[in-house]
C-alpha cells in the first residue's frame, strides 16, 4: 500500500463565517484545497485577528489567504491562487488572467462578495451560527 502524499503547508484560506455560502461551500471544498497544501479557517478566529492586527469589520470585506511566507492574499487572487495548483481548475485560472477576461473575473468575484449575504438567503444558506448583517 502506497503512503498518503502529504502536502507541504502554503497557507490558510481564511473565509467569512458569518456568510451562509461560506459557511456551506468552504468546508465543502477544504479537503481538496487540504492536497494544495491550502487550509481553511473562518476569518472570525481570535489566532487571525491577532496575526493580521486587522479590525474584524475591515477583515471581513474580502476572502483572503495568509501565506506561510507572511504575504496576504485578497479577493478574486485567492481563488486564482487555488485554481492554479488544481489541475482540473485550470482552465477557469486561465480565463481569470487572460487579459481580455481578468476584468470580467474580478468584476463577477467583486460583485459576488459584495451581495454575498443577500446570495445566500435567497439560496437558502442562511447561517444558523453568526448574525448576517
Amino acid at each position: 500500500m502506497q503512503a498518503a502524499h502529504k502536502a507541504v503547508l502554503v497557507g490558510w484560506l481564511l473565509y467569512d463565517d458569518s456568510c451562509g455560502f461560506c459557511q456551506r461551500w468552504i468546508p465543502f471544498w477544504a479537503a481538496t484545497l487540504h492536497r494544495r497544501g491550502i487550509e481553511t479557517a473562518p476569518l472570525q478566529a481570535d489566532w487571525v485577528a491577532q496575526k493580521l492586527q486587522v479590525a474584524e469589520s475591515e477583515l471581513l470585506k474580502d476572502l483572503l489567504l495568509l501565506r506561510t511566507t507572511g504575504e496576504i492574499i485578497s479577493g478574486a487572487d485567492v481563488y486564482r491562487f487555488a485554481m492554479k495548483r488544481i489541475w482540473w481548475a485550470r482552465p477557469i485560472y486561465i480565463f481569470s488572467v487572460a487579459p481580455a477576461s481578468k476584468n470580467i473575473f474580478d468584476w463577477g468575484y467583486r460583485t459576488f462578495a459584495t451581495h454575498r449575504h443577500k446570495v445566500s438567503r435567497a439560496c437558502g444558506m442562511q447561517n444558523h451560527r453568526h448574525k448576517s448583517p
